[in-house]
């Protein structure tokens, strides 16, 4: 009896071309959003000519000051709900509890008051905050 030479089909490849596609979808969509996840409540913040926070993977908590010295904090569902000072005492402690590393900062409009916002930032500083950042605007070229 004689063997037969079988011919060996080549192995289907992958084409990857469809799944780059989607993979650059992803990006550009997480792109447009990912800033718009960061910004909580609109104010009014002030110009200054500083460097950047080198930020890390983890996103930083913004407690936002607004012009009628009302509180609104990054965290949760009800984002646009004004707070009261103690309960975003108490968030930001349990947040630094579990990270210590993120970075907390405050987003203060340029008409509040010096004294709530210095008070904001010493109550932040006692619920375990080790620094407290000021977000600004750049200056206009």
């Amino acid at each position: 009896m004689a063997k037969r030479k079988t011919k060996r089909k080549p192995m289907a490849e992958i084409n990857v071309v469809p799944y780059i596609d989607v993979m650059l979808v992803l990006l550009v969509v997480f792109m447009v959003t990912a800033p718009l996840l960061m910004q909580g409540v609109k104010v009014d913040l002030p110009q200054a000519p500083s460097e950047p926070i080198d930020g890390d993977d983890e996103e930083p908590l913004i407690v936002s000051v607004k012009t009628d010295g009302s509180y609104y904090i990054n965290l949760g569902k009800d984002q646009k709900q004004p707070k009261p000072i103690a309960q975003i005492k108490d968030t930001v402690a349990k947040v630094l509890r579990q990270q210590p590393r993120t970075l907390v900062l405050v987003w203060g409009d340029r008409e509040v008051d010096y004294g709530k916002v210095v008070a904001l930032m010493t109550e932040l500083q006692a619920a375990g905050a080790p620094s407290v950042g000021l977000v600004t605007d750049p200056p206009p070229l």
